[in-house]
C-alpha cells in the first residue's frame, strides 16, 4: 500500500535551515543532502521502516549515510505519513520533546 507523504511546515523549515547552513560552505553538498533527505521521506510512503520515536506517537527514520533523522507520524487511518521534523543527529534531545 502506498501512502500519501506530507511535509509539515516544521519539517520544511528544518530542511531549509540544514541546507542553507551546508550551502554556505558547499552548495553541491547541500544539494546532495537535500536530495537524500527528500528521497528518504518519499520512500516512507511505500514502506515506513522507522522505529518508535522519542516523542510519543512518532517514528524516526535515519537518512542513510548522513547524520540526519526524519521524525514522522502515521495517520490514524494508516493511509498518510506526516513528516514532522528533520533533525541532525548531533542535536541534544529533551526527554519527550523536540530539539530546539
Amino acid at each position: 500500500m502506498t501512502r500519501t507523504v506530507d511535509w509539515a511546515e516544521s519539517a520544511l523549515s528544518d530542511l531549509l535551515d540544514q541546507i542553507t547552513f551546508i550551502a554556505a560552505d558547499d552548495p553541491n553538498a547541500a544539494d546532495r543532502v537535500a536530495q537524500a533527505i527528500r528521497a528518504t521521506g518519499a520512500a516512507l510512503g511505500d514502506f515506513a521502516t522507522g522505529h518508535p520515536g522519542r516523542v510519543s506517537g512518532t517514528y524516526e527514520k535515519s537518512v542513510r549515510g548522513l547524520p540526519y533523522m526524519i521524525a514522522y507520524a502515521i495517520g490514524s487511518d494508516g493511509k498518510k505519513i506526516q513528516i514532522l521534523r528533520v533533525i541532525h543527529t548531533a542535536r541534544d534531545w529533551p526527554v519527550g520533546g523536540w530539539p530546539q
